[in-house]
This record gives structure tokens, sequence and C-alpha cells, in this order.
């Protein structure tokens, strides 16, 4: 066994069994305590908790690499803007409003502020975001343990199954919040270190944010002299439309996530809720504003690394990705797979453009390209499975108190008691993980990108009927149920309709299946506004409680409205 492999198993036993530790001593027997973890946990912890919940595979292993490569540097912006806009947008627009509703779920708000129907749309709507947000959280762990444990992606989605399903299972939303917490210190620390150390060995400025700055003239002349659009250079690897369309799809999918807005609902106050975003913005933003100088400072490595080598002659770290297939001679066509390097003769001498590298290994591999010790390497693995796990937990919990909450226990079994319930939700929960172990196994795309089309579909199917269910009391439940539907079909049939089998890979204009989420939104806010000029108003007592929820000094109405009481 390496060294690498040594370390990384030695930080991944030793990160799963504070996991497993937390979790137990957080175990739960209330439904409160499983769906929301009581309401009571502390501003940073719960801060905390959001970023790791927030920060998914996507945010540490892929966005980097898709700012390095895929977007090669300005187009990968989109990520970074959408990302942290939307986080905004749900901190000031929605989560203090939907915290003083006092619901468990999205589907229950849906539920209380429109009708039945609208809430099983809800709740379809919640389960499919949430599937295929979590298949990109899956592949992850399965990326992470096959290169640095050395076993197959089944064996360690397998693994990452286990750990989310006690840790989750046992603690619902309180052992899921408490993990998250350690999971977040795990993920940060073994971000900023190796960017840190890498950001001082090469410009001698230990702060990324500030060194990485000192590069971009070299990289973007050593960009041009390959051929290849300045690093720096605006479009380069994408249009204005699909720029716009993509940014806004990231932005708006982020505040309508179900498993996001339900943080909101684990604190203590509509207060304490609006300090856990300030506090998450906070931790969110020490990984974001390291992210482009990850980007950089591995792009630059990587080019001169490559560029002119022999084959027989590159670096350890070059034949270690691409030993399991991440680093290949370049496809023939896009969205084809390359040919193992392997079959090359060992005298060749790489070209940059004859090589594919793999966006979601520039994170785990950084360490290795800057030349750091093997237990920093081990850090970063067991940093990745971190952000890949909290965020799986919380998907998944979204999922079981979506089919126990919304459909058990309001439609089936209105009389079923406490114990029953949380039966039926861990039961669910144990459902979700085998399907999300299925989906991480046999991914439909690289880790960012399968994120990219969750937050499309939230975008298209939540944002619209939440921020019109808090801002606009005379918006219908007919409105609301028909505008949910089209934005979430068109989506989804447009991101089914563009991918290559079917030969439609340009799309309507050129538009992207990663952008097209806004446009979705846009016809889920025309039809729901639409549809409620020519359907019955909400209740009278609805219309005052929508009003009653924007202003802090009324509480009368929103105390009832929680006790069941109107």
């Amino acid at each position: 066994m390496s060294d690498i492999q040594t370390w990384t198993l030695v930080f991944v036993v030793l990160t799963f069994s504070i996991y497993i530790f937390v979790a137990y001593r957080s175990r739960v027997s209330t439904t409160s305590g499983f769906y929301v973890a009581g309401g009571g946990i502390p501003a940073p912890a719960n801060g905390a908790a959001i970023a790791a919940d927030w920060m998914s595979a996507a945010s540490f292993i892929s966005m980097a690499g898709i700012i390095a490569f895929a977007g090669n540097g300005y187009g990968g912006s989109v990520y970074l803007m959408g990302w942290t806009g939307g986080y905004v947008l749900l901190a000031l627009l929605l989560a203090p409003y939907l915290r003083k509703f006092g619901k468990y779920t999205i589907p229950d708000f849906v539920g209380d502020r429109y009708n039945e129907t609208a809430r099983m749309v809800a709740v379809v709507a919640a389960i499919v975001v949430s599937f295929v947000y979590v298949a990109g959280q899956m592949a992850g762990v399965g990326l992470v343990f096959t290169r640095f444990l050395k076993v197959d992606t089944t064996t360690g989605v397998v693994i990452g199954m286990a750990i989310v399903f006690f840790y989750a299972v046992l603690g619902g939303m309180k052992g899921i919040t408490w993990t998250q917490v350690t999971q977040y210190s795990v993920l940060i620390i073994a971000y900023l270190i190796p960017a840190v150390a890498v950001s001082a060995k090469v410009t001698d400025v230990p702060i990324p944010q500030i060194g990485f700055g000192t590069i971009l003239a070299e990289l973007d002349a050593l960009q041009t002299d390959l051929g290849v659009p300045e690093y720096t250079a605006a479009f380069g690897s994408t249009n204005m439309l699909n720029m716009l369309l993509i940014t806004a799809a990231l932005m708006f999918g982020t505040a309508g996530l179900p498993h996001v807005i339900v943080r909101f609902y684990t604190a203590k106050s509509v207060r304490a809720a609006r300090y856990s975003a300030l506090w998450a913005l906070f931790f969110i933003a020490l990984l974001y504003t390291t992210a482009p100088s990850v980007a950089a400072f591995s792009k630059l490595q990587i080019i001169q690394d490559i560029e002119g080598t022999q084959l027989s002659q590159v670096p350890s770290w070059f034949n270690t990705w691409a030993d399991v297939g991440l680093i290949t001679q370049a496809p023939e066509a896009p969205g084809a797979v390359g040919a193992p390097i392997s079959e090359l003769p060992g005298d060749t001498v790489l070209s940059y453009s004859d090589v594919f590298v793999n966006n979601d290994i520039i994170v785990l591999a950084s360490p290795e390209i800057g030349g750091l010790p093997a237990p920093i390497v081990g850090l970063v693995a067991a940093g990745a499975l971190a952000a890949a796990l909290s965020t799986a937990s919380g998907l998944l919990l979204v999922i079981s108190s979506s089919v126990a909450n919304d459909v058990y226990y309001k439609k089936i079994n209105p009389q079923a008691t406490e114990a029953r319930q949380l039966l039926v939700g861990r039961i669910a929960m144990a459902g979700a993980i085998v399907i999300a172990g299925y989906l991480g196994i046999n991914p439909p795309g690289f880790v960012a990108q399968v994120v990219a089309l969750a937050f499309g579909l939230a975008a298209a199917s939540f944002f619209p009927i939440l921020v019109l269910g808090i801002f606009w009391k005379n918006c219908t439940a007919m409105g609301a149920t028909a505008g949910m539907l089209a934005g979430l079909l068109t989506t989804m049939a447009y991101m089914l309709w563009t991918i290559d089998i079917y030969g439609n890979g340009e799309g309507i204009f050129g538009i992207l299946e990663t952008g097209f989420g806004t446009i979705g939104m846009l016809i889920n806010f025309a039809v729901t506004i639409i549809v409620s000029q020519f359907t019955p108003k909400p209740s009278p007592l609805m219309q005052e409680l929508v009003e009653e929820i924007r202003f802090p000094g009324k509480t009368e109405l929103v105390a009832k409205h929680a006790q069941g009481k109107v």
C-alpha cells in the first residue's frame, strides 16, 4: 500500500468514526427532532451545517475543474456567481418568511398555502430534484474511493451509503446537522491547506485569493501560445446568452432547493434564521473565494507538466490519474470517451491539446500536482468525502420527509403516532439511499453537470410558487399547481431532448440544458399568474396569514396556524 493510500485510509477511518460518534450522541425519538432537529440549533452551528449542506461534491470536487477547463476561467465563473448570488437571494427573500410560516418541508408549506393537490405536485418535484442532485454526490464518493483507496466505484459508493444510512436514519435532521458541522470543519481545512501551500510555493504569497492574480498573465500567454483563448478572456468557452441563463438557473435554483430551505427550520427563531444565513455566507465564502485560485494554479502546472513532455517522463500524478481513466487521450467528438493514455508509445511527446483531463480531478489532484506530502493528499480525499456525504444526507432527508410527512402522515394515515411516523421516515430514508447508490454508480454526467441540472429543475418548479406564495396573497392553488407542472415538465423534457443520444445536443437557439431552468422558471411564473387570474382566490384567512408572515411585529395568526388552530 502506497503512502497516499495509507494516509487516505487513516483520515477516512478517523473522520468516519467521528461522524458515527456524533450521530450516535445526536439520535432522536421525535418527529420534530427527525425533521428539523427540534428547531434548536444555535446560529453559528446552523450556519456551518448550512455551508456543509450547500457545498456539495460539486463545490469541493468539480467547481475548480470547471473554472479551469470546461469554462476556461471566465466561463466557469457562472458557478461562482450563480451559487453565491442564489444563496444571498434565498437568505433575504425566502428563508425568514418560510421559517415564520413554521412547516417542516417545502411540500408542507405548499400544502398549507395552496391545497393538497399542489402538495402532491411539490412532493414529486422535491423527490425528482433531490434524486438528480444526490446522484452527483454519490458519484463523487465513488470517484474518491476509486482513486485513493484503489477500490472500484461500486464498492466506494456502497461504503458511502452505509455511513450515510447510519447517521441519517439514526439521528434524522439533528444527527445530520451536528455531523455536518463536523464535516464542514474537515472539508474547509482540507480545501484551504493545499491552496495556501501551493500559493506560497508558486507566488510567495500565502493568501491564495491574492497570490493567483500574479500568475494570470503567465497563464494567458501560455494558452495563447497553444492556440487556446486567454484564460481571462470573456466568453472564451460559451456565449453571453448561456452565461446569463446558466447563472440565473443556478441562482434561482439555489433559492428553491428543498434541502437548503429546510435548514432554516432548524434555527431557534426567525432572528436566528437570519443570523444562520450570515454565518453560512461567511463559511461558504472561505471556499468559494479560494476555488478560482486552485483552478488557476492547477491549470498552469498541468500545462507546464504536459506540453512537450515525453510520456515516459511525465510526473507521477499524471500516470496515477491516467491509470484510473480520468486522464485520457483527447476524444474525437465532444462527449465521447478518449482512448487510454497507456495505448500511446512511451516515447510519444505529449501536447496539451491531445490530452483530456477530467474536470473532477483538479482539487483531488492539486496536492500531488503541487508536490505536497502524502498526508495532505489523504486529508483532501477525506474532505471530498465530507462534502459529498454532508449534502447527500440533507437531500435524502428531504426525500424521507416528503414521503413520511407529506404523503404518509398528511394523506394516508393522519392518525399515525410519532413512533409510526419515525418508522416510515426511516424506511423511506433507507429506500432513498439504495436508489441514490444506484444513481451514484450510474451517474448521467460529471459531478457538477448533474448538480447544475438539479438546480435548473428547482428553479423551474419551486422558486416561482414560493415567491408568489409569500409576496402575492392572491396567488391561487390552481395557479401554483399548473405553474409547477408546466415549469418542471418543460424543463425535464428539454433536458432529456438535448441529451446527445437523441441528436439534439445543440438545443433551441443553442441554449444549454444547464441553463434551460431559467426558461422553465419564467414559464412557471407566467402560467401561475395567468391561471390565478381566472381561478378562485385563497380564503380571506389565508390572505391575512400571508400578509402577517412578512411583518416582524405580527405573530398572533402565525402562532395559531403553527398550532393547527387556523
